[in-house]
């Protein structure tokens, strides 16, 4: 019986043609800037988003704190939301290599910073407070959209106060397929979430499924100063070109398809709806969240490992849909978590 692995939208293995790609690709040196594959990839992508320049880094937690120690000094401080992933998941890495004051505040319901909060947050120019510099913002986060408007207010916000901005956008291309409006061709949704950033971190190895890699976008020069900051924590790879491949095709071939994705995660909380016992939460793309009793917990997550369905939580787990996740699967792990409450 094949294991459906719902943990996370990282545990993708790259498809025959993905492979087929990552074997034929061009390779060089990228420390010396001469991986043809890493260099197309850094361009298209920039390109493709607006921004003048990109970095290849092996993974998004890298990516989000080198773009934080470019935008950030020892003794300066950002401004981000508790329930983020570069502050919250990423091991108090901007604190601890960037001494890199984090300020969080809570996320409202909908993933958001309330404005009031971001505002008041802002440190007056004295010597008694770390010098506020920059608001980090994730979209998605938690499965859920950013509304726009409220991105677009929290951009003008920060900029109105003298902060830059950065977008943690792991799952990036799931919001543009979520956000895509009748009529508007993709490019035009990317450039409409992205737009006031000052940069952006997009990551290859979830939805999109490539085996590794995020790419910092940016200026020149900010790309110039983050690429010194790659070398000092380790990021430098030789012929990063193989992995780079990887992403190059997914953007190619793999953005449009994470539809599928949100609408295998529809189905899945479409067929556990109104379970006894089981309140099911859903976003618009790609993530469901099961909410058992403190009594049941252990045990579903036992009955589901024993069916082969791996998942992330206890009282809350978290099923991500992903391109090595079908329809009849997503059928399958909804009969097996209506069995274990129906018992």
């Amino acid at each position: 019986m094949k294991t459906i692995d719902l943990r996370s939208d990282t545990v993708t293995r790259p498809t025959p043609a993905m492979q087929a790609a990552m074997l034929a690709a061009p390779l060089g040196d990228d420390v010396f800037g001469d991986d043809p594959t890493v260099n197309l990839l850094q361009d298209s992508l920039a390109e493709r988003l607006g921004f003048e320049a990109g970095l290849f880094c092996p993974t998004g937690t890298q990516s989000n704190l080198i773009a934080l120690m470019t935008h950030c000094q020892r003794g300066d401080e950002y401004i981000v939301g508790q329930e983020a992933h570069c502050y919250k998941w990423e091991a108090g890495g901007a604190a601890v290599l960037g001494s890199i004051q984090p300020q969080p505040l809570d996320n409202a319901r909908d993933g958001s910073i309330p404005l009031e909060r971001i505002a008041a947050a802002i440190k007056p120019d004295d010597v008694h407070y770390a010098r506020t510099r920059l608001l980090a913002l994730e979209n998605t986060i938690g499965g859920k959209l950013l509304p726009q408007d409220y991105v677009d207010a929290a951009v003008a916000l920060a900029h109105g106060r003298g902060l830059q901005c950065h977008l943690d956008g792991a799952r990036f291309f799931n919001a543009v397929v979520a956000s895509q409006q009748p009529g508007e061709v993709l490019i035009q949704t990317e450039r409409r979430l992205i737009a006031g950033f000052d940069s952006v971190s997009i990551c290859l190895s979830k939805g999109l499924g490539a085996p590794g890699g995020s790419v910092l976008l940016g200026r020149k020069d900010f790309i110039a100063q983050a690429r010194r900051w790659r070398k000092m924590v380790g990021g430098g790879m030789r012929q990063a070109g193989v992995l780079a491949a990887g992403g190059l095709y997914a953007l190619e071939h793999h953005v449009a398809r994470l539809a599928d994705d949100h609408a295998n995660a529809r189905l899945l909380a479409e067929s556990l709806a109104g379970v006894p016992g089981l309140q099911v939460d859903a976003g618009p793309t790609n993530m469901v969240f099961l909410h058992v009793a403190a009594e049941q917990a252990q045990a579903l997550v036992e009955h589901l490992k024993a069916q082969q369905v791996l998942a992330t939580g206890l009282y809350t787990l978290r099923l991500v849909t992903h391109l090595d996740v079908s329809q009849d699967d997503v059928r399958r792990v909804a009969q097996v978590v209506r069995a274990f409450f129906e018992r």
